[in-house]
């Protein structure tokens, strides 16, 4: 297959010690450019994701430390483009990291990037207020080709368009896919409701950590920090980038509505989806989506908040 090749900046630190530049190879019919490429935004987070995690090898406590790695290059192997203006869609790519002594990591990437995911709950409004009485969640069932299946079940939920926030997203893709439309001060994230209680938590046993081992005092605010990962679920992370920062709505409507939600079919048909809408106990909802990883972490995240008084 014949291939073309350009180059990239490497990360900062890298350049004002090396002035190094990233090679990047692609097919030649698949007209991916360099600035096409640079103006991708799951390719921009990814990279910058990764040269982040990269850098923490210079803590000397970090088990790579004696023996780096280093990204030395990245060849694309396959391009998706979406839609009449051909947006960027997917990559398929194999990044090279490896270090001095010839050991490697593995690094083939399927490249989407962020999607959003809804726990969308209903509760008929003649139900007395703070009851979890008769609450219903929110399925779709459409087809995944990817699974092999014409009728998944999951929670709603949708790819992330480049301009939009994931608050944003999640909206949109409620209304696109429910018919229901939601402000986005209605939303809960729970993926950073529940990431900032862990770092609350890591946070104060630090703390006692640092008070109880005088040996630490010289630590450094940069030795201690944290991979600088998104905010949202990792589905597959042995092979794509793709996260998902899983948001809850709550929402008291009549009786005869979610009743009359039940089988409606909904998405957007100029975007090819064809969905079916399932309502089902609240209780009831892991079993239902059992298949589908973003319905049982956004069922553990809403579970782990509601036990903790969070939500």
């Amino acid at each position: 297959m014949a291939t073309t090749s350009f180059t990239i900046p490497t990360n900062e630190q890298q350049q004002r010690q090396k002035q190094e530049q990233l090679t990047i190879t692609c097919p030649l019919d698949s007209n991916l450019s360099r600035d096409k490429l640079l103006s991708f935004p799951a390719f921009n987070i990814w990279l910058t994701t990764l040269h982040h995690s990269l850098s923490r090898q210079q803590q000397p406590a970090h088990e790579f430390h004696k023996s780096p790695y280093s990204l030395r290059k990245i060849d694309i192997q396959a391009v998706d483009y979406f839609g009449k203006e051909q947006r960027l869609g997917f990559i398929k790519l194999k990044a090279e990291v490896s270090n001095d002594e010839g050991e490697s990591l593995p690094g083939s990437v399927f490249l989407r990037g962020g999607s959003v995911g809804m726990l969308l709950i209903l509760q008929p409004d003649d139900v007395p207020s703070g009851s979890d009485k008769d609450k219903r969640a929110i399925m779709t069932i459409q087809p995944r080709i990817p699974a092999g299946s014409l009728e998944f079940p999951e929670i709603p939920a949708g790819m992330l368009d480049d301009s939009g926030t994931f608050a944003g997203g999640a909206a949109k893709e409620i209304y696109e896919e429910t018919g229901l439309s939601i402000p986005q001060n209605e939303l809960v994230d729970m993926t950073s409701l529940a990431l900032a209680s862990t770092r609350q938590g890591i946070s104060h046993d630090a703390d006692i950590n640092s008070a109880d081992n005088h040996s630490n005092h010289n630590s450094t605010s940069s030795e201690n920090a944290e991979e600088s990962l998104q905010n949202g679920v990792y589905p597959s992370p042995g092979g794509s980038d793709e996260f998902i920062p899983l948001f809850l709505c709550q929402k008291r409507i009549p009786r005869q509505e979610i009743q009359a939600m039940q089988g409606r079919l909904t998405g957007n048909r100029h975007e090819r989806e064809k969905i079916t809408l399932k309502i089902v106990p609240l209780e009831n909802l892991w079993k239902e989506g059992l298949r589908d990883g973003k319905t049982l972490a956004a069922w553990a995240l809403y579970k782990g908040l509601k036990q903790e008084g969070r939500i």
